[in-house]
């Protein structure tokens, strides 16, 4: 099953509306949340295949909801992507350590993204 739906958690308003249209103008049908605790209330009932996940932001940041939504049995099974200006390989590998599948760091190279996205296995969909 390929990915038609995906989940953008940022708390910029920018950043959400650049990467909804691009995903959108991709052929995804795009969610959206402002924060963390946001994303941890809508992704069980909106269903994702994919979230794209901000790290700083206010109240838990990307790597603590990411790591909930990898140790929560009805989500676990939803990759993350985190989407980040947290550029260090330190970063990148905590955020792998947490549960994400794999890392972009901001600005965002459209390109790049949606290349992430189709290499997703669709195994773990």
């Amino acid at each position: 099953m390929a990915i038609t739906k995906i989940m953008v958690v940022d708390d910029s308003p920018t950043e959400r509306y650049f990467l909804t249209d691009l995903l959108m103008k991709n052929g995804y049908m795009v969610v959206q949340a402002e924060n963390g605790e946001e994303a941890l209330s809508k992704v069980k009932i909106e269903r994702p295949q994919l979230v794209i996940m901000d790290v700083v932001m206010p109240g838990q940041n990307g790597f603590q909801v990411t790591r909930a939504l990898s140790k929560d049995p009805e989500t676990e099974m939803i990759p993350v992507i985190m989407c980040t200006t947290k550029g260090q390989e330190t970063d990148k590998v905590w955020g792998m350590r947490q549960g994400a599948r794999d890392y972009v760091v901001k600005p965002v190279n459209p390109d790049e993204l949606l290349g992430k996205i189709r290499a997703l296995p669709e195994s773990q969909l």
